[in-house]
Parts: C-alpha cells; sequence; structure tokens
C-alpha cells in the first residue's frame, strides 16, 4: 500500500497592527486592520434588525439580535457561572463585529445567555425561538430546562417555547460545539488554521434570532414551484394545529392588484392548490418580477393565521438549440450563464455581513458588471441574500456544504440530512436554478444516487452533480475520473487560470464551473499582505489585458457548445487576491464601465442591468501603485521615514525581490516600533517576517512558546521556530557526504535552542534516517521515533499516520511497534476519528504484534468506510491476510 508522505506544513494568519473602534453600550468592534464601508454602521441597537424570513413572513415579531453575555468552556462543563463578557449576535465569535474576535477550538463550548420577557399573548398562542443559523450543533435551554437540540450549521430551526417561559424575566442559553473542520459536520471552507484557498472559522449564532408569536393553528410551511409552460403556481402548504371547520386561502398579486384567489376547505395538516396566474410575466435578469403571495387560514370567515410572500414565473431546462447543441436554457430560451464565483465572506463579519445592505450590495455590484449568474460557493447564506437575489434578479447556482473531505464517522449522514434541509428551506427562492453536489471531489461518495436524488427532491432545477470533476491547472489534468458526471444535466471542467471546454455528453449542457483566478494585491487593501494568492499572478495593468484575453476564449468555447463559465472571484478573500474587487469592497481592479464592456458580449445587459447612478461600487485601482516604486520608497526610508505602513511595503517588496539583507533590517526596524507585541496581529506579522533565528522575532517566540501559543493557537510557535532551526541546522546535512552524527546534532540543538532544540533533533534525525539518502536505517528510524513522539505526541510536527506506516513496514522490534501502536491509538482518539488510513495502519500494527483478532476488527471499520472507493481491494486483501494469519508486511527486509 503505497502512502503519500507530508512532512511539516505551516500556515500563520497575519494581521496589520490598526484598529477600528465603535463603542455603544459597552460594545467595540475588536481590533482589525480592514473593514468595508458598513461597519461602523453596526451597533448593538440596530444588529441585523431586518424580518431574516421574507418567504414565510409574520408581523408579530422580536429581534434578539444585540449584545449577549457569552463564555468558553471545556466540553465538560454543564452550567458555566462565569462569563467572560458580552457578545454582538448575530456575528461569529471570531470576527471583529462580535466584539470578541476569538477561536472555538472542537475541545471547547461557547455558551451565550439573554434575558427575555415573555411578550403578552393570547390565551391560545404560541411562542416560537426562531435561530436563522448556528455552526454547528446548538442546545438551547430557558430557564434552566433544556428546550432542543440542533446540529447542522447553515440551516433554520425553531423551538415552541411557550411552556418554558414565564412571566416577567427569563434566561435563554445556548451551548454551542463547532468542531469545524475537526469533526464530521459540513464546514466549507472554514478551517482552524487558514492558508490560502481556506478561511477563518465562524462559529456560533451567525444569523438573526427572533420570537414569534404565532395563533395554535397556523402555517408551518410553504413550498411553491411555478409552472411557466401551465401558467400556474402550484402550492404546497404545510399547518400545525387543528384546522378542523378551516377555509384556506391563497391570493396572487402583482403591483398590488389582486389577480387570482382560491379558497377550500381543509382537514389535516399537509394541503395542495393550483394557482392560475393569467398573461404570465416572467421572473429573468433582464426583468424580474415577483408577485406577492398571501395566505390566510380562516376560521368563521376570520382569519387566524397570515403570512406573506412572494413567488417568481420562471423555468430553468437542458434544451437543444437550433443546431442541435444541449444548453442551459430560461424560460424556453438558450441563456447563456455568465457566472462569477461568491464565497460569502467579509473581512469584520466573516459569514455575517455587517448590514443588510452590505448583504444586498454584493449582488448588485456583481451584476451591475455585466454578470447575469453567481455561484454561490459551498456556502448556504441568510434568507434574506436569497431574496435580494430574487429582487434584483440574478440567476444563482447553489453549492451544497461538502462533507468533511475524509469523509470520517458521521459524515455521510451529517451531509444528507443538511441537503434535504438545505433544498426545503431555498425551494421557493425563483434565483437558483441550479443544485450544485459536490465540487472537485471534495469528500464526493455516491455521486449518481446522491444526484438523482436531489433531481427526484426537485425537479424544477438542474443539477450539477459534480463541479470540476476534472481538475486542470495550467493545462495539466490533476487526476482523471471515472464515469464522471453521472446522471448529472451538466459536463463541468474547472481551468485555472485559461478557460477551456467541457467535454460533451448526450442531454448535458457543456459548462466551465471555475476558470480565471488572477491575482492582483492592492496594497493597503490586503487581508494579509504577506500571503496574497492567486492561480497566476500579475501587475495590475495586465489584469484587463488578461481578463479580456479570457473573455474572447470564452466566445470560441461557446460557439463551440459551452453554455456557461464561472469566473473566479468577485471579491479577495483573506489569503486569496484573486478578485475583481478588494475584500473591503473598496477598491476595482477593472473599472466598471470597462468590465460591462467586456461581459456584454454574453449578457445583452437590458435595462435590469442598468446603472443606478446612485449606486456607488468601488474606487478604481492605481495602476502605478506597485513594485517599481521601491526605488522611491527606500529614498523615503534613507531619509528618516520609520512609519509602520512604509516599512510593510518595503518588507514585502524586499521579499518579492529576494533582497534579504534589506528584509531582516526592515523587519526588525518594524519590530522595534511594535508597542504590543504579544497582540494577533503583530505575533501573526513577526511569525511571516522571522527567516533566521538572529531575526527579533525568534527571539521572542523562543522564549514565550506558550504565550505565543494561546494567541495564534496551538504549535503555532514550534512550527515558526523549527522552520527556521531545520533551514539553519538540518538542511545543510542533507547535502553532506558524511551521515550526520545525530548524539552530537541531538547535544549541539538541545544546547542553543533547549527542549525544542532536541525534540526536533530527534524528529528530525526520525526523518533522515526512513526517508533521507540511501540506505535507510530502520532501526534508528525506530529507535528515534520513540524519542520524538515521546515528547511531541500531542503536538507532532509530522502526520502521525504518514510517519507510522513506513515504520510498520520496515521496523521488526516488538517494543517499537508496541509503541508505534500505542501512538496511532491515541491519533485516532484525538485527530482521525473516522479516518480509513489512520485505522488500516493501527489494524496492520495490532495483527504484526499478533493482536489479530482486534487488527481484524479495526480492518473491518476501514474497509466500511472504503466501499465503493477505488483502493477498496487494498484494503480487502490486507482482511483477508489478517483473517488467514498471513503477513500484511513486505517480506524483503
Amino acid at each position: 500500500m503505497c502512502k503519500k508522505i507530508n512532512l511539516i506544513g505551516i500556515a500563520c494568519l497575519m494581521f496589520f497592527t490598526c484598529y477600528a473602534q465603535h463603542q455603544s453600550n459597552n460594545y467595540q468592534i475588536a481590533p482589525i486592520h480592514m473593514q468595508s464601508r458598513w461597519a461602523n454602521e453596526v451597533s448593538p441597537e440596530n444588529a441585523l434588525k431586518e424580518y431574516p424570513r421574507p418567504q414565510l413572513k409574520r408581523n408579530n415579531w422580536l429581534n434578539l439580535n444585540g449584545l449577549w453575555d457569552y463564555t468558553i468552556t471545556d466540553s465538560t462543563t454543564t452550567f458555566p457561572n462565569k462569563f467572560d463578557g458580552k457578545i454582538l449576535v448575530p456575528y461569529p465569535i471570531e470576527s471583529a463585529l462580535s466584539g470578541v474576535q476569538k477561536p472555538l477550538l472542537p475541545e471547547q463550548r461557547l455558551w451565550y445567555k439573554k434575558d427575555i420577557k415573555r411578550p403578552q399573548i393570547k390565551t391560545s398562542d404560541r411562542i416560537l425561538l426562531n435561530f436563522g443559523a448556528v455552526d454547528w450543533q446548538a442546545t438551547i435551554y430557558l430557564n434552566g430546562k433544556l428546550v432542543g437540540e440542533h446540529s447542522g450549521g447553515y440551516q433554520s430551526f425553531s423551538f415552541d417555547v411557550t411552556d418554558f417561559l414565564k412571566p416577567g424575566n427569563n434566561d435563554l442559553w445556548v451551548k454551542v460545539y463547532d468542531p469545524t473542520d475537526q469533526g464530521p459536520n459540513p464546514h466549507g471552507k472554514q478551517v482552524l488554521h487558514p492558508a490560502n484557498i481556506y478561511y477563518t472559522p465562524s462559529s456560533g449564532i451567525w444569523q438573526t434570532v427572533w420570537l414569534e408569536t404565532v395563533p395554535a393553528t397556523r402555517i408551518n410551511h410553504l413550498k411553491v414551484t411555478p409552472d411557466i409552460d401551465k401558467s400556474v403556481l402550484n402550492v404546497n402548504i404545510n399547518t400545525i394545529g387543528n384546522t378542523d371547520n378551516t377555509i384556506l386561502e391563497v391570493i396572487a398579486s402583482a403591483n398590488g392588484k389582486i389577480i387570482s384567489t382560491g379558497r377550500k376547505s381543509i382537514k389535516g395538516n399537509d394541503h395542495s392548490a393550483i394557482v392560475n396566474i393569467p398573461n404570465v410575466r416572467l421572473w429573468s435578469p433582464d426583468d424580474p418580477f415577483l408577485y406577492d403571495l398571501t395566505i390566510r387560514i380562516l376560521k368563521n370567515n376570520k382569519p387566524i393565521d397570515e403570512i406573506k410572500s412572494y413567488f417568481g414565473m420562471r423555468k430553468i431546462a437542458i434544451q437543444k438549440d437550433e443546431k442541435g447543441t444541449d444548453r442551459i436554457f430560461l424560460n424556453n430560451k438558450y441563456t447563456y450563464n455568465l457566472g462569477i464565483l461568491d464565497q460569502g465572506f467579509w473581512p469584520e463579519g466573516l459569514y455575517t455581513a455587517p448590514t443588510d445592505e452590505a448583504l444586498a450590495f454584493d449582488i448588485k455590484s456583481i451584476k451591475s458588471l455585466g454578470f447575469n449568474t453567481i455561484r454561490k460557493h459551498i456556502k448556504i447564506e441568510p434568507e434574506r441574500w436569497y431574496y435580494h437575489a430574487d429582487k434584483i434578479g440574478i440567476l444563482v447556482w447553489q453549492d451544497f456544504v461538502n462533507p468533511s473531505q475524509d469523509l470520517r464517522a458521521g459524515s455521510k449522514p451529517a451531509f444528507e440530512k443538511e441537503v434535504q434541509e438545505t433544498m426545503e428551506q431555498l425551494h421557493n427562492h425563483p434565483s437558483i436554478v441550479t443544485w450544485v453536489l459536490f465540487n472537485e471531489r471534495w469528500g464526493s461518495y455516491d455521486q449518481q444516487r446522491l444526484t438523482e436524488w436531489v433531481k427526484k427532491n426537485d425537479s424544477s432545477r438542474i443539477v450539477n452533480g459534480h463541479s470540476g470533476e476534472l481538475l486542470y491547472v495550467d493545462n495539466q489534468l490533476r487526476e482523471p475520473a471515472d464515469n464522471p458526471w453521472v446522471s448529472s444535466d451538466m459536463t463541468d471542467v474547472h481551468s485555472y487560470p485559461e478557460p477551456r471546454l467541457a467535454p460533451p455528453k448526450p442531454n448535458q449542457a457543456r459548462v466551465l464551473g471555475e476558470f480565471g483566478g488572477v491575482g492582483v494585491p492592492v496594497p493597503g487593501h490586503e487581508w494579509d499582505d504577506m500571503q496574497g494568492w492567486g492561480y497566476v499572478q500579475v501587475t495590475p495593468a495586465e489584469l484587463k489585458v488578461k481578463y479580456a484575453h479570457m473573455m474572447q476564449e470564452l466566445k470560441e468555447l461557446e460557439k463551440a457548445g459551452l453554455s456557461a463559465s464561472i469566473y473566479t472571484q468577485p471579491f479577495d478573500v483573506e489569503g486569496e487576491e484573486n478578485g475583481l474587487l478588494t475584500y473591503d469592497r473598496a477598491i476595482i481592479k477593472i473599472p466598471v464601465n470597462e468590465l460591462r464592456m467586456l461581459n456584454r458580449p454574453f449578457v445583452s445587459q437590458t435595462n435590469g442591468f442598468n446603472l443606478d447612478s446612485s449606486f456607488s461600487i468601488a474606487a478604481n485601482m492605481n495602476l502605478n501603485d506597485n513594485d517599481n516604486r521601491y526605488d522611491e520608497l527606500m529614498n523615503e526610508y534613507n531619509n528618516g521615514k520609520r512609519d509602520s505602513a512604509l516599512l510593510r511595503r518595503l518588507i514585502l517588496i524586499s521579499i518579492r525581490k529576494k533582497d534579504q539583507v534589506k528584509t531582516t533590517k526592515f523587519s526588525n526596524d518594524y519590530a522595534d516600533l511594535l508597542t504590543t507585541p504579544f497582540s494577533k496581529e503583530n505575533l501573526s506579522f513577526l511569525s511571516k517576517t522571522m527567516f533566521t533565528s538572529k531575526d527579533k522575532g525568534f527571539e521572542l517566540f523562543l522564549k514565550n512558546q506558550q504565550k505565543v501559543d494561546e494567541v495564534l493557537g496551538p504549535t503555532t510557535a514550534i512550527r515558526n521556530l523549527t522552520k527556521i532551526i531545520e533551514a539553519e541546522e538540518i538542511t545543510p546535512l542533507y547535502t553532506s557526504k558524511i551521515p550526520p552524527d545525530w548524539d552530537t546534532v541531538i547535544s549541539k540543538l538541545k544546547n542553543k535552542y533547549g527542549d525544542l532544540g532536541e525534540e526536533f533533533a530527534y524528529g528530525s534525525a526520525m526523518i533522515y534516517s526512513g526517508f533521507g539518502p540511501e540506505p535507510k536505517d530502520w532501526k534508528n528510524y525506530g529507535k528515534y521515533y520513540v524519542l520524538y513522539f515521546e515528547k511531541a505526541l500531542d503536538h507532532p510536527l509530522y502526520h502521525i499516520n504518514n510517519i507510522t506506516w513506513p515504520l510498520f513496514e520496515h521496523v521488526e522490534d516488538p517494543k517499537v511497534l508496541t509503541f508505534a501502536a500505542q501512538v496511532m491509538k491515541y491519533a485516532l482518539a484525538n485527530w482521525y476519528q473516522g479516518d480509513p488510513e489512520a485505522c488500516d495502519t493501527y489494524a496492520n500494527l495490532l495483527h504484526k504484534l499478533k493482536q489479530s483478532g482486534e487488527a481484524i476488527k479495526w480492518e473491518e471499520k476501514a474497509l466500511q468506510m472504503k466501499k465503493g472507493a477505488p483502493d477498496e481491494k487494498i484494503y480487502a486483501d490486507a482482511l483477508q491476510k489478517m483473517k488467514s494469519g498471513l503477513p500484511t508486511w513486505p517480506q524483503n527486509n
């Protein structure tokens, strides 16, 4: 069995030192170097005050957004007896807008508490407690009593809390568990240690919380599906309560005038109606017309419940054009989907937009640039985002949030549960025309079954069963695929940076699910100026030329059969600097009118695309503010200027120019300016500008490892320090013709760097023995494996499974093998739950130690998790050997 070796990986997030403050009622935005224009509008009094559910709207509601008490505890705490401070709901605890900006680790729990008053209600009324979304698992208590629990970081949920509330004040508690990328939960692009295309997590309450007074007999759920070919709207309504002797009334209106009314006697809780829509006005990006919908339950001819909603009449399908080519048709007309890949992140709010205006801005700006499609990438937005998409008029390809990529235990049922709930929650939005099941094989499984399941659940949309199942980078295919796009409505490739055409398949449209990714940093508008990333970097002046060339290529591909393309991306996001606008939405990299002109060959930009003269997208980028200013900035430095902004620019340019001497000089000058070196922003900066053991940051990290880890996260200090120790002390050993004297190396590193140096030397000796020059020294590999993991088991620099597999294959010493089995057992309990490769390694170690009964149990677990995978047979063969008492390790040692 071949296993990939992944050694030291270092990823740290760096911020500028700059503060944006907003105080109100003891609230203050946490320190942040970058914010959008809407951040200062946020306060406890107006935090996302709009009604959050436009598709099922009632008037009698109370917004609970605002300041709550919060604390972070370990996982065993029943109820905390003190709080750390105030948090602004509904902004994630990691965000600046929350006022907290702290990480939530998998072994921790986040607690919220708010005093709420019981609304005055009629005897027959009920009180619902509604949550837009909580990431990931929420447990709700009222006055110390358990109300209920919900899992799913993107779906709304409600509890009837009438019987839990007492007159006057009530204590509402919410406990949150969010393992981010360490659990079975769908988490999108959130990871605990962000780097490049992954971003800061958003834990806890991140959408609106509200109370709602409702009648006991009420409308609970609404599902509307347009049929433009029959000029009707199919309506399905679920009710709660006793509907005996009641009438259901459905009223459709256009521009304030009733166009259709229907009444029917009802009984039970599931009801359907067909609403005729005369002289249908179709919904499209050219004319995003929405009808109003009112639904009432009447008793004795009086309404006992009423909700407001809306709908759009539109149809999406794969049909053949006049040449017989399968294409995407909107309302029975071929419509090229000119799209853009929208991640939905904000510098100050992460998953949560600062205001409702900001939420709408992204859609307005994208459409103003001439795009008619947004691919909402691996995130489910608040319902108001889709409401704005419906009103503004943009086609939406909605990604489902992928399961954990290693498909650990529990991932599949969690994924399918959330997909089902997502389809139910978002069904009524006409803007959503495509469901995207999987992205680039992230956690993909049972593709045919799941694609067909989604299509059966919602026949009103087309399904992209696997976007980017074939991924090309620099015209090279990453990995082939067996039976790609099975049962899908599209064949979809990703190609970076240049566009390309997906292969033809009968009755499937050919689309380009992602392309572009052209990186252009904008000084002063970067989330992390030390980490900017794109599939290809160009200068500001080159970007428009590059984009224009890509649009010309796309036009040729369209002639050959391409129906859609998704450009990466509208906005920079954290370490990604490949947006058309900066992350703070302040600078646009190609002027608006020029972008519109380049997009016009694909989208006619009729009245629906007219620019609003009062709508300002962003300022144009300064094409001359680039690395050519090095000499100019150096003159300012030589004349005595030493402010932090100048030094950062000089550091960045000197790094790109590989001017190490000046980089060290500028970095140390910058370190001298720091008045709060242990802030997250400053420690992050020091971590990115440490290149030698003589740098000031190196000394600070070495002497304050625990403090650094408390601020930046576990193992941050050791990873940054060992990167430099490796470069200076270990790498030269590989170029020597004489094998290292590891006892001398270990003694030297312990004297210079203390326990850290000794520990790293053990690890380096292990790696050299097993992965260094021939011949391999497996005896020493086992020896140093033991010495290293005796010290570093809870904070390893190496992927334990990848380091342990070769030991299993080549080491015979029972004591070493027993120790390795204990290491794998610890790793399985703490990091690799549900990892089939780790289960397999542990099983093989047990088998080699003649504990074959236990080995077989673990190998059966591994095989079960590998069902349907290309390498399933490898695991099946190993299991058979274990059952037959045969060796599973090489016999030529």
